[in-house]
């Protein structure tokens, strides 16, 4: 439960890196929402990969290399996320012409426990 509040916590900061980079991609520098998207979820993946690998999984992070588990992050979380993210932004902000943030939050939702398995069961697992 403890692992789970803390995955809950650093996603929440996750989230707001995202949506503050989305918004400074998608308004500030003008790029398409869809590409927005995609840059700001993997600026988030890198801050939650970071924030987990020191504090989430800290009693499990001297296990295997640093490099290895950022690539099995991208792997499992990242491409669920930005799957999840660009999909979802494509249906709910390019069909259903829904705001921008809340399509986002939305789509972040979504994605919450498929991948907080995949962090604790791919990503983070226990040495055997």
């Amino acid at each position: 439960m403890i692992r789970w509040l803390k995955f809950n916590a650093v996603g929440a900061i996750g989230m707001l890196v995202q949506l503050a980079m989305l918004t400074l991609f998608s308004r500030a520098a003008g790029v398409n929402y869809l590409i927005a998207t995609a840059l700001a979820v993997e600026c988030a993946i890198l801050h939650n990969f970071a924030w987990h690998m020191g504090w989430t999984w800290r009693d499990r992070s001297s296990q295997g290399r640093p490099l290895m588990r950022l690539l099995r992050f991208h792997l499992a979380n990242g491409l669920v996320s930005i799957a999840c993210n660009v999909a979802g932004m494509r249906l709910m902000v390019g069909t259903a012409r829904m705001p921008l943030i809340a399509a986002n939050l939305l789509c972040i939702a979504v994605g919450a426990v498929a991948n907080f398995v995949a962090a604790d069961r791919l990503v983070f697992r226990e040495a055997r």
